[in-house]
């Protein structure tokens, strides 16, 4: 080839960009756990190869492991370095200063440059922007690539070019070969840019006996000053002949800006292709180029490298996930990024992880459990089991929002419990739903002395205890009183947080039960920082008489909860961020509201947290009661925690069974009733005598 037409003006081969899904992924995370809203510059890493087969495009890449500081290029590839300007709104994405963003990602290059730090890291050298917007509700993300790349204001000459394999026999081919792969050997890799030292000069003549070796390019100096010929060298991702990939550009500023005193107006530059080729590694199809660099100023005009999109114009890229992506993790992913915006804007101190981990036992799968159900999939709770005894009937779907009319239109209805952590599955698949179908023992209601009547009872015992052991919040959700008094017990002796809800006609009860500062509770991650002992009392502490059968002689209107439609999903609502609030506290389940005002400065980041929430829909009233623990109670005393301890499952039967006078004699409550007996005669008395 002759020169003449050997010279022309050098043109490069841009990159194009290549995103693996896993990035997406990657990205996504990082936006919600770590930038939120922070849309400022961060750094990343890509890779390319020179190792691709001839047709392919300049590729650049970038993974899931882009974001990870120390990250390694994959084997055969070279470490590039960037940064991502990932924007708020698609407003942002659009409208941002792209010239500006560009420049400063340029001057990066530049100071490597002129610090000589891209001699010692010659992977500073290649760099790439990536600027973006993360649509996280429809996994749409936009995108536009920029590699930037020094313009100066003359243009590089080609001097000569030519395929390696033209100008150089097979020797020299060889020589090259051996020496990339001793220093591979030696060194464990071959950097993005290096140094041939040669025998002779890319376009010379070549001996017989031809040695090459491997240098860093901060051996110049000395290499030059012992007299050896040098012959740059680069990793060329491009696989098209006669052009070389765009590296090459921000290698000759370097080149030019620290060298281009001592040598002379040509440099020889080899663009190193190592390709697969019959089952060996072949470098015929790299580039050789002779370039006159004099017209390369010291300090580059400006810079380029924005990338074209498929419409081969200039513009962002758009990608959508939605349809690759599981739509269980889509669905999970979209109920973290409602709660994570909230976080983000409102509430920075807010953990959601005490809340999210949570393992909830909704005892009752009727209106309020629907409700609460619903209500604790809103915060992210992914652990529900639900315990009904009852079936769905037809009045149920219009006010129990987890079931429809099929639920009960097949023979005798759906069993409640099953058929709400069905349908919960269906509303949010990420959910670790259970319904277990169990009836719970009741005081007042006996139990038959038959051997198979008391091992079903143990055995309803046992599972109820076990439940309640491996949950961290117990609602108390059921439609009689009695069947409250079990799991209160049991929550007490094994010391969880119990939030227990009741239903009027125009009125509700929301409230926790009271726990003792020594308890361990799992929910709190700062109980024992509380050195104040609990008072407050549990669902029975107001009671002065034992729980009994309710259920007996009932007319139709008792046998339901007659409410007004709205109460229980008011009430069901409360409860739920009752427990938000109280996991939120620094003493978690332990805390005590301040009796004299709902604003205490202990309050949680998301509010007061009040022992009970007794509302009126009448009178559009709340209160928020707080009442000590009592210490006859039939539910938590001391007395009944005792027995309990003691005797087992044979104290549970002799309440089921006889419930006034077991309870009420062990709690001292038939004491009390005596004294106040006695007291109130010897008044009647001492006022009749008076009277006289």
């Amino acid at each position: 080839m002759s020169e003449d037409k050997d010279r022309h003006i050098l043109q490069f081969v841009p990159f194009l960009s290549t995103i693996e899904s896993g990035f997406w992924t990657k990205l996504a995370e990082a936006k919600l756990n770590i930038f939120k809203l922070d849309d400022s510059r961060k750094v990343l890493n890509g890779f390319y190869t020179n190792s691709d087969t001839e047709g392919l495009p300049c590729r650049h890449s970038i993974d899931f492991g882009a974001f990870e500081m120390k990250n390694k290029a994959p084997p055969l590839c070279f470490s590039s370095h960037g940064g991502l300007h990932n924007k708020n709104t698609i407003e942002d994405f659009k409208s941002c200063d792209k010239k500006a963003i560009l420049e400063e990602e340029a001057k990066l290059i530049w100071n490597a440059i002129t610090s000589g730090e891209a001699i010692l890291s010659p992977d500073l050298l290649v760099r790439f922007l990536l600027l973006s917007f993360a649509d996280l509700k429809k996994f749409m993300f936009y995108y536009w690539f920029a590699f930037p790349a020094f313009v100066h204001s003359v243009p590089v000459t080609v001097c000569h070019s030519n395929l390696l394999s033209d100008v150089h026999n097979g020797k020299f081919m060889e020589a090259l070969q051996n020496a990339v792969q001793l220093y591979r050997k030696e060194n464990q890799f071959l950097p993005n840019f290096f140094i041939i030292c040669s025998p002779t000069t890319l376009f010379g003549s070549c001996n017989s006996e031809l040695t090459m070796t491997i240098c860093k390019l901060k051996d110049f100096e000395l290499l030059y000053q012992q007299g050896h010929k040098i012959i740059f060298a680069y990793c060329d991702p491009s696989t098209i002949p006669g052009y070389p990939g765009w590296p090459l550009r921000n290698y000759l500023s370097l080149i030019a800006y620290h060298w281009s005193a001592q040598l002379s107006q040509t440099v020889d530059i080899i663009c190193y292709r190592d390709r697969p080729q019959d089952g060996k590694r072949n470098i015929s199809h790299s580039l050789c180029f002779s370039l006159n660099v004099s017209t390369i100023k010291e300090c580059p005009l400006n810079s380029t490298g924005w990338e074209k999109n498929k419409a081969n114009k200039y513009g962002p890229r758009r990608v959508d996930l939605a349809e690759d992506m599981d739509p269980v993790k889509l669905a999970e992913s979209s109920v973290n990024l409602n709660l994570k915006l909230m976080k983000w804007r409102l509430m920075p101190s807010l953990d959601l992880k005490k809340i999210s981990s949570c393992k909830c036992l909704l005892l009752g799968a009727g209106t309020l459990g629907c409700n609460i159900a619903r209500a604790l999939l809103g915060w992210g709770v992914t652990n529900i089991t639900l315990v009904d005894y009852g079936t769905v009937a037809f009045s149920n779907p219009v006010r129990q929002t987890l079931f429809e009319f099929s639920d009960c239109s097949t023979a005798g209805g759906k069993s409640k419990a099953p058929a709400a952590a069905e349908r919960l599955k269906k509303i949010f698949p990420g959910v670790n739903a259970e319904g277990i179908e169990l009836s719970i023992p009741m005081p007042g209601h006996p139990i038959s002395d038959r051997a198979e009547s008391v091992a079903r009872v143990k055995k309803d015992v046992n599972r109820i205890e076990n439940l309640v052991d491996s949950h961290d919040v117990i609602y108390l959700l059921m439609d009689t009183r009695e069947s409250r008094w079990l799991p209160t017990l049991l929550a007490t002796v094994k010391r969880k947080f119990v939030i227990n809800v009741a239903l009027g006609f125009d009125s509700y009860l929301v409230m926790r039960h009271g726990m003792n500062s020594h308890q361990n509770i799992p929910c709190s991650s700062s109980s024992e920082s509380s050195d104040q002992e609990s008072k407050l009392g549990c669902y029975f502490c107001n009671d002065v008489v034992a729980p009994g059968n309710s259920m007996k002689d009932r007319t139709l209107d008792q046998q339901c909860t007659v409410s007004r439609p709205g109460v229980s999903m008011i009430a069901s609502a409360l409860a739920v961020e009752l427990m938000a609030s109280i996991l939120q506290h620094p003493h978690g389940p332990l805390a005590l509201p301040n009796p004299g005002s709902l604003s205490d400065e202990a309050s949680s980041c998301l509010g007061p947290v009040p022992h009970q929430i007794r509302g009126f829909l009448s009178h559009n009233q709340i209160f928020y009661p707080t009442t000590e623990a009592y210490g006859k109670c039939t539910g938590c005393s001391d007395f009944v925690v005792s027995a309990y301890k003691e005797k087992g499952f044979q104290f549970l039967l002799e309440v089921f069974n006889s419930p006034h006078d077991y309870l009420e004699d062990l709690t001292g409550l038939t004491l009390l009733y005596q004294q106040t007996a006695s007291a109130e005669s010897e008044m009647l008395e001492f006022s009749d005598s008076e009277s006289i």
